[in-house]
C-alpha cells in the first residue's frame, strides 16, 4: 500500500514539474537567438580564404626604360578592372624600375608619375596639382634634371690627378735608369696606367634623385623609410666590392631611406657614380638580375606583373612589318658602335631574364607570371634617342598603344589567370582604337589610316594564332 502511494506521489510531481518547463515561453531575444542559431554557428564554421598576393617587377633600362614602364601601367591602369596599382601587396624594382615602385607603394598614381615625368607642363593648373601631391619644384622637374653633369666628381678626380702623374713619371724614369733589358723596361703607357684613376666614375649627378624623392616622400601620407609603408617594397643594387645583390627593403637594410636605396638601384655604371651607404659602393641592380621576381614569389605573391622595357631588336622581322615602309638601317653595324653595344647589351640581359622566369616557372608552380615588354621587332624601341625629350613622349605612348593591342591579342590566354585574383579585363577600352594618352584625362585622336590598320590586323592576326598555337600545346604538356 506504501508502495503504490508513494508511485503516485512521484508520478504527481513529474506531471507538475513537466509542466511547468513546457509552460515557460521564452523571450522575444531568446526566441530570435534560436531561430538565428543554424546560421551562427554556420558563420563560425565558415573560413575566409587568404587574400592571394599580387606584386608587381619592373626591370631597368634607363631614362628610356622608365618612359616605357610608365606607359605599360597607364595601360594596365585603365583596361583590368579590379587591379589597383597603388595597392598590391609586394613591389620590386630594378634600375630605373625601382624609381617607379617607389612611387607606387608611396601612393603616387600611374597618372601621377605620368604628370612627373612625361607631361610636366608649367601652367598653374600643373602647379596646383603639384602642391596637392607636395612635389616641390614639379614644373622644373624635367628629365635634364637627371643629367647634369657630376661636378663634384669630376674636381675629386682632377684633385689627384698631379699625385698620379708625379708617381707614374717617377716609375717610368726608374725604369729607363735600370741596366735591364728593354725588354724589361716599363713603357710609359704602363708607367702612367695609375692616372687611369682619374677618369670620372660617372658622367652625371645622380644625388638629384635622392634629393628629389626624399622631399616627395616627406609629404603627408608618405614615407622615406621601407618599414612604415603599407605593402612590401624592395629596391635592388649590387655591392660594388663583392658583386653581390642587395635587396634594399629586406630585414637587413630596411633602414635606409628609399631615396637612396634608389638612387644606388639606379646608378648605371658609367652613367651614375657608385653610392655611398653604411661605408659600402653600390651600383645599378641589373648587373646581377633583371627583374628579380623571385623576391616577390619567395614572399608568397601568386600573381607577379612584370614589365621589361629592353628586348634584342630583330632587324629582319622589322623589315617584314614594316613592309614597302623606309627601314631604319639593312644591318645593326651600320649604326657603329652605339648599336652594337645597345644589342650586345638587351641580348644579355634579356636571355638571362628569360633563363630566370623558365626556372620559376617550375619551382613556384602555384604562382602565374605575367610579362609585358616590347615586340623584337619594334624598331621605335631600339633607335629612339633615349636623350631626347620629346622622344620620351611618345615612348610613354607607344608602349601603352602596344600593351593595349598586347592584352586584347593575349585575351584568351590572360583573362582566366586575372580571373582567379579578381580582376577582370575590359575590352571595351582595349576595342576603343581612338584612346590617348592626355596629362589628365584620355582623349580621342585621329585614328591610323585604314590601310595602315589593315596591315597592322595581319600581322597581330598572325602573332595572335601564333601565340594561341603556343598556349594550347603548353596547356596540353
Amino acid at each position: 500500500m506504501e508502495k503504490v502511494l508513494a508511485k503516485q506521489i512521484l508520478k504527481k510531481r513529474t506531471s507538475i514539474a513537466t509542466k511547468a518547463v513546457t509552460t515557460i515561453k521564452p523571450t522575444a531575444k531568446v526566441a530570435r537567438l534560436q531561430k538565428d542559431a543554424p546560421k551562427i554557428a554556420n558563420v563560425k564554421k565558415t573560413v575566409q580564404p587568404a587574400k592571394k598576393k599580387i606584386a608587381l617587377a619592373l626591370a631597368g633600362g634607363g631614362p628610356l626604360g622608365a618612359m616605357y614602364e610608365i606607359g605599360v601601367l597607364m595601360a594596365l591602369n585603365e583596361a583590368l578592372d579590379g587591379l589597383d596599382l597603388n595597392d598590391m601587396d609586394i613591389y620590386v624594382g630594378v634600375s630605373a624600375g625601382s624609381f617607379i615602385t617607389a612611387g607606387l607603394a608611396n601612393q603616387l598614381t600611374p597618372t601621377d608619375i605620368y604628370r612627373l615625368f612625361i607631361d610636366n607642363k608649367k601652367s598653374a593648373q600643373h602647379k596646383a596639382r603639384a602642391a596637392g601631391l607636395g612635389l616641390n619644384g614639379f614644373e622644373t622637374l624635367r628629365p635634364e634634371v637627371f643629367l647634369r653633369p657630376a661636378f663634384r666628381e669630376y674636381f675629386s678626380r682632377a684633385r689627384s690627378v698631379p699625385a698620379l702623374a708625379w708617381r707614374g713619371l717617377i716609375r717610368f724614369i726608374a725604369s729607363s735608369l735600370t741596366l735591364t733589358s728593354s725588354l724589361d723596361k716599363r713603357s710609359p703607357l704602363e708607367a702612367f696606367a695609375s692616372l687611369f684613376r682619374a677618369i670620372p666614375a660617372g658622367i652625371f649627378d645622380n644625388e638629384v634623385i635622392a634629393k628629389f624623392l626624399s622631399e616627395t616622400f616627406s609629404h603627408s601620407g608618405r614615407t622615406n623609410d621601407f618599414r612604415q609603408l603599407k605593402h612590401t617594397l624592395y629596391s635592388v643594387a649590387v655591392d660594388l666590392d663583392t658583386g653581390k645583390a642587395i635587396t634594399f627593403g629586406a630585414p637587413g637594410f630596411d633602414h635606409v631611406p628609399i631615396s637612396k636605396a634608389v638612387q644606388a638601384s639606379a646608378a648605371l655604371p658609367g652613367l651614375f657614380p657608385p653610392v655611398e651607404i653604411d661605408g659600402h659602393y653600390y651600383v645599378d641592380g641589373a648587373l646581377k638580375k633583371t627583374l628579380n621576381a623571385s623576391l616577390a614569389l619567395e614572399d608568397g605573391a601568386e600573381l607577379v606583373l612584370c614589365v621589361n622595357p629592353l628586348v634584342p631588336f630583330d632587324a629582319d622581322a622589322a623589315k617584314r612589318r614594316a613592309g614597302s615602309n623606309k627601314a631604319h638601317m639593312e644591318k645593326l653595324v651600320e649604326g657603329g658602335l652605339p648599336a652594337v653595344l645597345s644589342q650586345t647589351f638587351r641580348t644579355m640581359i634579356h636571355s638571362r631574364m628569360h633563363a630566370g622566369l623558365e626556372k620559376y616557372v617550375n619551382k613556384y608552380k602555384h604562382a602565374s607570371i605575367v610579362l609585358f615588354e616590347p615586340a623584337s621587332d619594334d624598331a621605335h624601341m631600339f633607335f629612339t634617342n633615349l636623350f631626347s625629350y620629346a622622344s620620351r613622349k611618345q615612348v610613354c605612348e607607344h608602349a601603352y598603344q602596344r600593351t593595349r593591342q598586347d592584352l586584347l591579342k593575349r585575351h584568351f590566354e590572360l583573362e582566366p589567370i586575372f580571373k582567379k585574383f579578381g580582376i577582370k579585363m575590359n575590352l571595351e577600352i582595349l576595342r576603343d582604337e581612338s584612346r590617348t594618352l592626355d596629362s589628365r584625362v584620355f582623349r580621342r585622336g585621329a585614328k591610323l589610316p585604314k590601310k595602315q590598320r589593315l596591315d597592322e590586323a595581319k600581322l597581330d592576326l598572325t602573332d595572335a594564332i601564333t601565340a594561341l598555337e603556343g598556349f594550347m600545346k603548353h596547356k596540353r604538356v
